[in-house]
């Protein structure tokens, strides 16, 4: 394990998040699972209890913690995307497995997990500041998927 590793507590199925994520992104993976050697709050002796993955590089682990807690847009996955092929994959990948869309190129994984499917035609506009940033910035709050042609008309002006 990582020295730093983020925890992402889950209700009961972290395996199946750990596994989607994996087959969505590149250099993501599912490493050991451990499962519970007595019951526990929220589970059964024998089941997952921590999941280790990563994320585009990123190491995880995942909890499943019963019911207690529930994830928040307080913290979310950021993906930067090089073209809206890319951007379109992996918004569809989330949304179309149970997700929902929500506003400026934030949805949430069928586990209420959040992710910000981020063109770097935004991101790099945002940098510029400026009027550039402005006509960005007043096109991206428009949208729920970022358009990347639209952000590119924008930045044009």
């Amino acid at each position: 394990m990582s020295k730093n590793t983020i925890c992402l507590w889950y209700d009961h199925d972290a395996e199946a998040a750990a596994n989607f994520y994996a087959s969505v992104f590149p250099d993501s993976s599912v490493g050991a699972v451990h499962r519970a050697p007595t019951d526990f709050p929220g589970g059964k002796a024998g089941q997952a209890l921590t999941v280790e993955f990563t994320v585009l590089g990123i190491p995880c682990l995942g909890l499943n913690g019963g019911s207690a807690f529930k994830q928040s847009e307080a913290f979310s996955f950021q993906i930067a995307t090089e073209d809206q092929e890319e951007t379109d994959r992996y918004w569809n990948a989330i949304v179309g497995n149970g997700g929902a869309e929500s506003a400026c190129g934030w949805c949430k994984d069928k586990w209420g997990l959040s992710w910000q499917i981020t063109p770097r035609v935004l991101t790099d506009a945002m940098k510029q500041g400026g009027e550039v940033a402005k006509r960005a910035f007043t096109a991206m709050m428009e949208m729920r998927k970022i358009d990347v042609a639209k952000i590119e008309a924008a930045v044009r002006g």
